[in-house]
């Protein structure tokens, strides 16, 4: 099966579809891991926070993919924030990880206190080469505009909760006017939205299932996504979705589903 591939804004390739790991640990997040490279996905996606950084840098270690052609992102835990904290929790990352370098380091989420100084770390990071592209996770349009006064680095990615349901349709927009690329987590709503009637007509057209039908979706609006599961069923199901095309009617008809539907916490709160 074809991935698709976007260029980020320095010139690096990242596969638009990957796994998530959240809420995976153990032999659960390794063996998750292992099997998503074994069926074609080469974009994982962890965090400090998630507390399976060695897991997952074990099964990178261990997979018969070559490293150079996997993207590994990480991201800062919250209470790691802050300038030199940062710097060390990037290092504790790539200790864990033990994967030769990491793809992309994100600020996971905008804590008021700390976001402008744990950024200037990325850029450090950044400018000395310790990673390869740095970005930002849960910026809505005010974090990104907030960002724009004191960054001298465009995110090359933000990492938001993107759905059919929670449609942030500014968000992509201004995503797409600053050459940021947009990543949907929960893409999926965990499954919450499955037998919703217009999902389910739209997948019977396709003879896709609910959860192929959003993430085509998404990689048709240019959105990355990484669902999470350690299913292998649902592993080759969601990555069974580059035979197909959804019409752009059809593609206006899901944009519609909106209903500003969280199943995450919305990051306004810390404006």
């Amino acid at each position: 099966m074809k991935q698709l591939y976007t260029t980020l804004n320095n010139g690096i390739k990242m596969p638009l579809l990957g796994l998530g790991v959240y809420d995976m640990y153990h032999q659960e997040a390794e063996e998750a891991v292992l099997n998503a490279l074994e069926i074609g996905y080469r974009l994982i996606d962890t965090a400090a926070g998630y507390h399976n950084e060695t897991e997952i840098g074990n099964a990178i270690r261990s997979s018969a993919v070559l490293r150079n052609e996997i993207f590994l992102t990480t991201k800062v835990a919250d209470a790691d924030q802050g300038y030199e904290q940062t710097l060390r929790a990037f290092d504790a990352s790539e200790k864990k990880l033990n994967c030769e370098y990491i793809d992309l380091y994100l600020v996971h989420w905008p804590i008021k206190r700390t976001r402008k100084d744990t950024w200037k770390a990325l850029e450090k990071l950044c400018a000395e080469e310790r990673v390869r592209a740095i970005g930002v996770a849960n910026y809505l349009v005010p974090f990104l505009k907030e960002l724009e006064t004191y960054g001298s680095i465009t995110p090359a990615v933000d990492q938001v909760e993107f759905s059919p349901y929670l449609f942030l349709e500014d968000l992509l927009n201004e995503c797409k006017r600053r050459q940021i690329q947009l990543q949907a987590y929960t893409p999926l709503v965990r499954g919450q939205r499955f037998t919703d009637p217009k999902l389910i007509t739209v997948a019977e057209k396709y003879a896709k299932t609910p959860a192929q039908i959003i993430l085509r979706w998404a990689l048709q609006l240019g959105v990355s996504t990484i669902p999470k599961s350690s299913n292998i069923k649902r592993l080759k199901e969601n990555f069974d979705v580059f035979d197909f095309q959804i019409s752009q009617d059809d593609v206006l008809t899901i944009n519609a589903f909106n209903e500003n539907f969280r199943v995450v916490d919305d990051p306004m709160s810390m404006l």
